[in-house]
């Protein structure tokens, strides 16, 4: 089929009213949650038809997912900016780095409510889990093999203990999101994922 301007320029318009629905839906969803948010407000919010949102998602809880993956692409490209200008000296220094801003992202009120209170609930565990390691997994394993390759951590298979970390990141971000302080628990968490880090230095060869 040929790629004619007029097939384009339908193509554009799609994609700009699936991201204007996506623009919409996120402060919708950050500041009032899933349950309270009613999909005339979002089609209105965007100025688009009932009938575009059906069009692009298979209702409110696909659109959702849109928003939850919007949030994971943004995060994980906010973790690794900030990396990359953190001036780390190795890359378990890096990783130490990209924990604080996980644990910083967690105390936000508007990303704690997608990703950690209504993803879970609205999407499942299965499918909360899955987009959440599909952003964060690749970062932590490359950091991971440049640690070993670099001498700081002893030669193992990267993806189990990439999965071990992760799983212990992800654990901690949902406990100081929860905490009444989140403060306090925001800097008991940094101690202990700290600790870990530091064990995996000390094991080094």
């Amino acid at each position: 089929m040929t790629d004619s301007p007029t097939h384009r320029t339908q193509a554009a318009r799609s994609d700009a009213t699936r991201a204007a629905l996506i623009a919409a839906a996120r402060p919708l969803f950050a500041s009032r949650g899933y349950a309270d948010v009613r999909t005339e407000e979002i089609v209105r919010a965007a100025s688009v038809t009932r009938g575009a949102l059906y069009h692009h998602f298979s209702g409110k809880d696909g659109l959702f997912l849109a928003v939850f993956e919007d949030v994971e692409q943004e995060l994980l490209d906010l973790i690794a900016g900030r990396i990359a200008n953190s001036g780390a000296s190795s890359p378990l220094d890096a990783l130490d780095f990209g924990i604080g801003v996980m644990l910083e992202a967690a105390v936000d009120p508007g990303i704690a409510q997608i990703v950690l209170i209504d993803a879970p609930s609205v999407l499942g565990w299965k499918t909360w889990r899955e987009v959440g390691w599909k952003y964060g997994m690749g970062l932590t394993e490359g950091v991971l093999a440049a640690a070993i390759e670099a001498g700081e951590v002893e030669a193992q298979p990267v993806r189990p203990l990439a999965h071990v970390l992760l799983g212990a990141i992800d654990e901690a971000v949902l406990y100081v999101a929860r905490a009444d302080n989140q403060e306090q628990a925001r800097a008991e968490m940094t101690t202990v994922l700290g600790a870990m880090l530091s064990g995996l230095r000390a094991r080094a060869a």
